[in-house]
């Protein structure tokens, strides 16, 4: 008989908005946890928390307010915190961290880095995934 342990695991994600609206931060928001879920096999009973960073010109909707929406959702712990500004960095990113109970080892969780967040974490790039709306 294999026992299996789960733990908690975390994934990491991160992508750019085109502007500081409504419309354009639900978009990216939206495809980033599709995909997150998608290559993660996510079941929403299995997320223990998830925080949101928001770079400071990203305020027109709270990140986690969009995420709220999602089917099964609603009972997932969610936060949005402002990322800490630095001179340089790149402007218009939505970060994310999300706290999963899983069988699956660390480094078998996919990370997701979208539009032009691709830079942040190169090593972590996975193969893109058709998202049916």
């Amino acid at each position: 008989m294999t026992i299996v342990q789960w733990k908690i695991r975390a994934i990491r994600g991160a992508t750019t908005v085109t502007a500081n609206t409504i419309e354009a931060i639900r978009e990216a928001v939206t495809e980033l946890l599709e995909a997150i879920e998608i290559h993660n096999s996510l079941d929403p009973d299995d997320i223990v928390s998830i925080i949101f960073t928001a770079t400071q010109d990203l305020d027109a909707i709270f990140p986690a307010a969009i995420a709220r929406e999602r089917p099964h959702w609603q009972n997932v712990p969610l936060l949005d915190v402002q990322q800490m500004h630095v001179v340089g960095s790149l402007d218009k990113c939505i970060r994310v961290i999300l706290h999963v109970n899983t069988p699956k080892l660390q480094g078998e969780m996919q990370h997701v880095y979208l539009q032009g967040a691709k830079n942040l974490r190169p090593d972590w790039q996975i193969s893109p995934v058709t998202i049916n709306r």
